[in-house]
């Protein structure tokens, strides 16, 4: 696989071909079913019956729970915390260093959106990890017992606002109580976004180390092409501590949410095509070059891929618990 200059491609006749319609057609169609996807499953709630508000605010704090709790409760929290400090740490020093050394243009590699997909995630996740190890050191050392009610047997938190509101008091006389009703909501918010970027970034970081591994790195032939710490530490260390964080985190991976995923690619994709659009200048992966016959192929095959990717991640998860349900079979792991 060559890395070669292509046709020039700021002029009209690069894009105005059959290769780019039906390139346009591998990337439009699957971002259009993703964003179905997200519309159905994620933001298209029905009106809620009167009486079931409590049911979802439970949903919502499950959400600001799982994504600080460990998968099982014998490891506890400040381990996970720890965890992501450290992981954060290491691949935001890894991606600075990497900047400088190489420059700014790496950002017009997949790898780097990974990359910077990674240290955000981490960074994001350290935060709710400080935020969730607060409050259980609250719920264990019983500081407002007077106004959460704490499932010990669940780990859950519930607001005694929803108990108050239940039986038709009035709460809004209790200023108090209201400000950590919203703090707990907010907080599971965080976690719900939390939740979607694990499942994206799980994704890219399988595609990115797959393409490189499986389809550049073997058939690559850029005489004297610099292979070095930097490049194998861009296509492993994401990985590996990602793998270490799911082997630590109890966060779901449903289906329907490969649909981040795509749409990250797809961004990424149509970013390329408008920059080359502009400015003419080299592609930073081969197969993206619209001037080669294969061009469709290619880019058929990279979407093809977003599903076996995710998939293998998925099958890491279910073999994660698969495991934890032999070690631990007393933990209830029904709803993941």
């Amino acid at each position: 696989m060559d890395l070669l200059e292509s046709s020039d491609t700021t002029s009209l006749s690069y894009w105005l071909n059959w290769r780019f319609f039906l390139c346009t057609i591998w990337v439009f169609i699957p971002m259009l079913g993703a964003t179905f996807m997200i519309w159905k499953y994620e933001y298209s709630y029905s009106p809620k019956p009167e009486g079931e508000g409590t049911q979802e605010d439970d949903l919502w704090f499950r959400y600001a729970k799982d994504s600080w709790m460990p998968c099982v409760k014998e490891i506890h929290p400040i381990c996970l915390m720890l965890f992501r400090i450290f992981s954060f740490f290491l691949i935001l020093t890894a991606l600075i260093v990497d900047v400088v050394v190489r420059g700014g243009s790496l950002f017009h590699y997949y790898t780097q959106w990974t990359l910077a997909l990674v240290t955000i995630y981490f960074g994001f996740g350290s935060v709710l990890s400080i935020y969730g190890c607060l409050q259980h050191q609250k719920i264990f050392r019983g500081s407002d017992a007077c106004i959460e009610v704490v499932d010990v047997e669940q780990g859950s938190l519930v607001s005694l606002i929803q108990h108050e509101a239940a039986s038709g008091v009035d709460t809004g006389k209790y200023p108090y109580y209201q400000e950590k009703y919203h703090l707990f909501r907010t907080a599971s918010r965080c976690g719900h976004v939390f939740q979607i970027m694990f499942q994206m970034t799980a994704g890219a970081v399988i595609l990115t180390d797959c393409l490189y591994w499986c389809v550049i790195f073997p058939f690559l032939t850029i005489k004297d092409y610099d292979f070095n710490f930097f490049t194998v530490m861009e296509h492993s260390l994401n990985a590996i501590l990602l793998i270490g964080e799911t082997t630590l985190n109890g966060l779901r991976f449903p289906w329907f949410r490969i649909s981040y995923f795509i749409l990250l690619t797809g961004f990424y994709v149509i970013f390329e095509w408008i920059v080359h659009a502009s400015v003419f200048m080299w592609w930073p992966y081969p197969f993206l070059d619209l001037s080669i016959p294969s061009a469709p192929v290619w880019y058929l095959a990279v979407a093809l891929m977003h599903l076996p990717c995710y998939a293998l991640f998925a099958l890491i998860i279910k073999a994660k618990y698969y495991m934890l349900n032999r070690w631990f079979p007393q933990v209830d792991r029904s709803s993941r």
